[in-house]
């Protein structure tokens, strides 16, 4: 039976399909919008993002919906750290659910989908929601057709006994034992006796060993003085990087019909895994064009997505280099050489905007890594594929 018909008909509840909701609700109040999620309550997540990763204005649209923001940050190698002062700021999975839920009240329904077409999607259950528009936003599905390395990671947030006494994040602490690739700890301080500690391994498998990585979290606080009270949550994650692909044939698979976003339209930054920013930037496409059919919709987010996956082949470039030429115990130094370039050069990195110039900085001088090594890298075929 059909339960509802709406206008645009959001499938999944993730971070792409969330900032959706919230830029329709601001400027198309007058959408009948529905959104299916399978839990009432979003899986704990952290997503995070530099106000240089964003367009004029979004920083400030949207602040009032993060939870955090600092106007800097630090790194830290064995032979190099630094403070960087571009703000960067964190919305939790539990911020941005209240959003919504204020957003849509009851047109937020936990249920699960299991049949999605460009005209409607199905429950469990049998009841059937039918719509104009529909955008399929349920996360990352495999494919063979993108080559991938990982970005995993296990993160706690502590309570602790005495004040921490940081004031900016440590985006990146990578003197910490170097293993199952390049390893590093990133520490969130959320309030003066709460932390957001997470260990992320850039590796080759996507196995996530959750108990393994708490423990380094917790031996990590104590080797800080940092005394735990209390694990207020827990976070996982395994983000792709992208090393190499065919995105013509990947949008070309089953069920591409459907308007993909998130991780699933492979809108994410090939290095680091982050989705926000594109996240922000398809939302406001969405909205512009939200009283497309789903037809007109899928054209436009895979042109997108296209143009994105051919604009950013350098830093797929720099990914095989990053996990085909060096040893995964090094792979630390390319990093620690990358944060030595001026700031403006990293920030053009992260917001995935990097110029020519910026190219020519990156690559020249001293290699981290074997110039044989990287220049077989650069030019290798594509292996036998992973699976997202």
């Amino acid at each position: 039976m059909t339960e509802a018909e709406c206008d645009v008909l959001l499938v999944g509840g993730g971070l792409a399909n969330s900032l959706i909701a919230l830029e329709l609700r601001r400027r198309r109040p007058d959408l009948r919008l529905l959104m299916l999620d399978p839990s009432a309550e979003a899986e704990e997540h952290t997503w995070c993002v530099f106000e240089t990763d964003m367009g004029p204005g979004a920083w400030d649209d949207l602040h009032p919906v993060m939870s955090h923001s600092w106007d800097g940050y630090s790194v830290s190698f064995p032979a190099h750290g630094r403070a960087l002062a571009t703000r960067y700021g964190c919305l939790t999975s539990t911020g941005l659910r209240e959003a919504v839920v204020r957003a849509l009240g009851p047109r937020l329904v936990a249920a699960r989908a299991v049949a999605v077409a460009t005209d409607g999607a199905a429950r469990e259950d049998g009841v059937s929601y039918g719509a104009r528009l529909v955008i399929d936003g349920r996360g990352a599905r495999a494919s063979e057709h993108l080559e991938l390395g990982f970005q995993k990671f296990v993160g706690l947030e502590v309570a602790l006994r005495r004040p921490h006494g940081l004031d900016r994040p440590i985006v990146m602490d990578a003197t910490v034992r170097q293993e199952d690739g390049f390893r590093f700890v990133y520490v969130l301080p959320t309030g003066p006796q709460r932390l957001l500690i997470e260990d992320t391994r850039y590796s080759d498998g996507s196995g996530l060993d959750r108990l393994g990585l708490e423990s380094e979290v917790l031996r990590y606080a104590r080797g800080h003085g940092w005394a735990v009270t209390e694990v207020v949550r827990r976070e996982s994650g395994v983000l792709p990087v992208v090393l190499d692909g065919d995105i013509e044939t990947y949008w070309r698979e089953p069920g591409r019909e459907v308007p993909q976003v998130g991780m699933r339209g492979a809108f994410f930054h090939p290095t680091t895994g982050y989705s926000f920013p594109d996240a922000i930037q398809v939302a406001a496409l969405v909205a512009e064009h939200a009283d497309d059919h789903s037809a007109a919709m899928a054209s436009r987010l895979r042109e997108r997505s296209v143009a994105l996956w051919k604009d950013r082949g350098f830093y797929r470039l720099l990914n095989r280099m990053l996990f085909k030429a060096a040893h995964p115990a090094e792979r630390y130094r390319v990093l620690e050489r990358f944060y030595r370039l001026p700031q403006p050069i990293i920030e053009r990195f992260y917001a995935g905007r990097t110029t020519l110039g910026d190219k020519v900085r990156i690559l020249s001088g001293r290699p981290p890594v074997p110039v044989w090594r990287a220049i077989r890298a650069a030019a290798a075929p594509r292996d036998a594929l992973a699976h997202a």
